[in-house]
């Protein structure tokens, strides 16, 4: 079975760059659980990384569960021939909790020779969408902190941004219908106006210039 992506962004606003695929795709119905054990797990990670028409593609980015699990053990098995190619991006939110989490998946990159790239903070502060005033209802800096103790580059910090939440929360997509398609290419552009995007186009240049030969690529473009 050949499975095909879905593009989010593209015509009428330009050619398309952002695809993605999810086990959500696949269900008959939206609230349908997955009670899958591990064995159909691996083979459904199999599928999308080998079945699905990916085409060319500059980067794949896996969001994995939280923590450390066969899914992870997975994929690095499955992409152990590009293995010198892969890396990790660790996110966390700023309380004690869940940093415990964040460096149990840093000791797991560390096993398994998994170069990451840096740390994203989410969660960092709640913005008031009245006053434009930032309280942190989860702490704050513990992810910064974790990084600079750990020797990690700090991407960034994303607040819980209640302009995002309503528009996604609003979203009401088919993707079988031309009218919903409109609509899909209208909240990414609505997105592009929160001030969400700039803190994710800022934590991607980042990202971007922390990969692997891209600093080498970017000199050797000024010399020509």
């Amino acid at each position: 079975m050949v499975y095909i992506k879905v593009v989010t962004d593209g015509s009428p606003y330009g050619e398309p760059r952002l695809s993605c695929m999810s086990v959500g795709f696949l269900l008959k119905k939206k609230g349908d659980s997955v009670v899958w054990r591990g064995p159909k797990k691996n083979a459904m990670i199999r599928q999308f990384l080998s079945d699905v028409r990916w085409g060319d593609l500059d980067y794949l980015v896996i969001d994995t569960p939280p923590g450390t699990s066969d899914e992870h053990l997975s994929l690095l098995e499955h992409l152990a021939p590009v293995h010198s190619r892969l890396s990790a991006v660790i996110v966390t939110t700023p309380q004690a909790v869940a940093l415990i989490d964040a460096m149990k998946c840093l000791s797991f990159t560390r096993t398994v020779s998994l170069p990451v790239l840096g740390l994203i903070e989410n969660m960092s502060g709640y913005v008031c969408p009245c006053c434009g005033e930032i309280s942190n209802v989860f702490s704050t800096g513990g992810g910064e902190e974790m990084a600079r103790r750990e020797g990690l580059p700090f991407l960034g910090s994303m607040p819980v941004d209640t302009e995002l939440v309503t528009l996604l929360d609003a979203a009401e997509v088919e993707p079988t219908s031309n009218e919903s398609s409109d609509k899909s290419f209208e909240l990414l552009q609505r997105y592009q106006k929160t001030s969400s995007a700039n803190l994710f186009t800022a934590i991607t240049q980042k990202l971007i210039q922390t990969l692997p030969g891209v600093e080498q690529s970017s000199s050797e473009a000024n010399t020509r």
